[in-house]
């Protein structure tokens, strides 16, 4: 199976949880509400998982094996630290695009 396109939603308020990811497979299958959290070591993924009757967590979809869980938390991370650079490079020129319209104002 072949990550075809993935979609991350950053989370903005304080917290662990940074972003809700959705990755689609061959273009044909499609695992929403992955969750990129930060812990104590870093970044990591959580599978989409329903609270059991009990009060645990259990995933409904995750990798089987390590290689293919490893494969898709670096594709996912890789493409979330990619949307916040483009978040901040836009932050920024809106920032300069203020700048450009007050130095016109008083410029008149």
């Amino acid at each position: 199976m072949n990550i075809t396109d993935i979609w991350i939603r950053p989370i903005a308020k304080e917290g662990k949880m940074k972003a809700i990811a959705s990755v689609t497979f061959d273009d044909e299958f499609v695992v929403h509400d992955m969750k990129v959290i930060e812990g104590s070591n870093g970044l990591f993924l959580a599978m989409p998982s329903r609270r059991t009757a009990t009060g645990s967590f259990r995933d409904i979809a995750h990798p089987i094996n390590v290689n293919a869980r490893k494969c898709l938390e670096e594709a996912i991370l890789k493409k979330y630290h990619e949307v916040l650079q483009e978040a901040k490079e836009n932050t920024q020129e809106e920032g300069l695009q203020v700048e450009e319209e007050n130095s016109q104002e008083e410029s008149f």
